[in-house]
């Protein structure tokens, strides 16, 4: 029965909880091991995502000082946002953290693929992500099998989304390792930036890989 405790009901939950136990505990340790790491520059994140922008030739995107945690680029408004840590931090996780947003702003000038691809989906992974389980949870209480697959379809929509924000993620911080080669910072200084870079990127992977492994859970038992 669908949703069974079964055996393979806690074995995924231990699988999916330790995947993303390890991602998250990764990429904190990188983030703060090279928040401790001054880069030579002596620039701040958000100089350096100015200094980025003007080397691709990107104008019109507002670099912004927001809340701790907050690193994003906004193609709404067309601006890259920077926590405090990283828009005023003159270290390597600044340096690389402001680097891969102002590579999602040169994606959105470019008119990169998998962004427009992405940016499509997010309607319907914004409806998918709120609705799947609900009607998941009526197609068992009411045993009506039609709920069910139309939970699981739209769960398929939120990994879809997942996988096509791998490229976007890998390709940002593919431009902003291109960048931080281009002002030549020293060989351990883009070390250090690829591990950060790396460590986020696992968190996207991990998120993947978890839904996956929840999808072919629900589609195997959809089929007992």
């Amino acid at each position: 029965m669908l949703l069974g405790m079964s055996y393979s009901y806690w074995l995924l939950i231990i699988v999916t909880l330790a995947i993303g136990g390890a991602a998250t505990w990764y990429v904190n340790s990188q983030l703060k091991k090279y928040a401790r790491v001054p880069i030579s520059t002596g620039l701040t994140g958000a100089d350096v995502a100015r200094g980025m922008l003007s080397y691709y030739g990107i104008s019109g995107v507002e670099v912004r000082r927001g809340a701790p945690g907050q690193d994003f680029f906004d193609p709404r408004t067309n601006s890259v946002t920077l926590g405090p840590d990283s828009y005023d931090g003159r270290s390597i996780t600044a340096t690389a953290t402001a680097c891969h947003e102002v590579g999602h702003a040169y994606q959105y000038a470019q008119g990169y693929a998998p962004m427009k691809v992405r940016g499509a989906l997010v309607p319907v992974v914004n409806l998918a992500s709120n609705a799947w389980m609900l009607l998941l949870l009526m197609g068992i209480i009411l045993n009506i099998a039609g709920l069910t697959t139309l939970a699981i379809v739209m769960y398929a929509a939120v990994v879809l989304f997942q996988l096509v924000t791998l490229p976007v993620e890998f390709d940002a911080s593919k431009r902003a390792m291109v960048y931080m080669s281009s002002i030549a910072l020293p060989q351990a200084e883009q070390a250090g930036s690829f591990n950060v870079l790396r460590a986020c990127a696992l968190t996207y992977v991990a998120a993947a890989l978890t839904s996956i492994l929840q999808l072919l859970w629900l589609l195997t038992q959809r089929r007992d």
